[in-house]
């Protein structure tokens, strides 16, 4: 398919891990195009399976998410003084790499210590995160560059690619609401994208 092409609630936004037998690096990534980095989001594993990472292809997707945090890079922009002008002038900084905290509704055996996704965080490994854009359902998650007759490029997409850590959870019972957990994932690399799957 393309881009997202018009204005609408991207309530069918997904957020996927790669959960290869060997973790990714920043410097990995960065030498990646494209067709590489879709080729990491081909199989789809289930957040129940034993914490037996599987090959370069599989990836869990990170469902039940309540609220996703702004994607992307933050600007530092610095106010630079212009000899002579009655304005300072303004700079793009050096950005700092931002922390991201997802809000899920928490189902336990998702996040159990004998999970893929449980035993993830905290363990110090980097992964490589997809976050998807979506406006409609897909047939499927996969990203792989087989072409737009299946999975993501059955809808438009628009898709970014980071290095990350999954480094805490923390839990909120809650009497009256569902109870949710807060996943804190730290950046190890800047931020690739917006790619999508093209048609067949």
């Amino acid at each position: 398919m393309s881009q997202l092409s018009s204005i609408a609630a991207s309530m069918y936004s997904d957020l996927s891990v790669n959960m290869p037998d060997i973790a990714h690096t920043a410097e990995e990534l960065a030498a990646m195009d494209k067709d590489a980095l879709l080729n990491l989001f081909a199989t789809e594993t289930y957040t129940t399976s034993t914490i037996t990472p599987g090959s370069s292809d599989e990836f869990v997707r990170i469902i039940n998410v309540r609220e996703f945090p702004a994607m992307g890079t933050p600007p530092n922009v610095v106010n630079v003084p212009n000899y002579g002008s009655s304005t300072s002038q303004q700079i793009q900084g050096q950005a700092d790499a931002p922390s991201m905290e997802i809000s899920l509704n928490y189902v336990a055996a998702e996040w159990a210590e004998d999970t893929l996704l449980g035993e993830m965080v905290g363990d110090g490994q980097q992964y490589v995160f997809r976050f998807t854009l979506l406006n409609a359902k897909p047939d499927g998650y996969e990203s792989d560059s087989v072409g737009g007759s299946v999975g993501l490029g059955t809808v438009e997409n628009s898709i970014y690619f980071w290095v990350g850590k999954a480094e805490a959870k923390q839990v909120t019972p809650q009497l009256t609401d569902a109870s949710t957990m807060t996943l804190t994932l730290t950046m190890q690399s800047e931020f690739k994208g917006s790619y999508t799957v093209d048609g067949a």
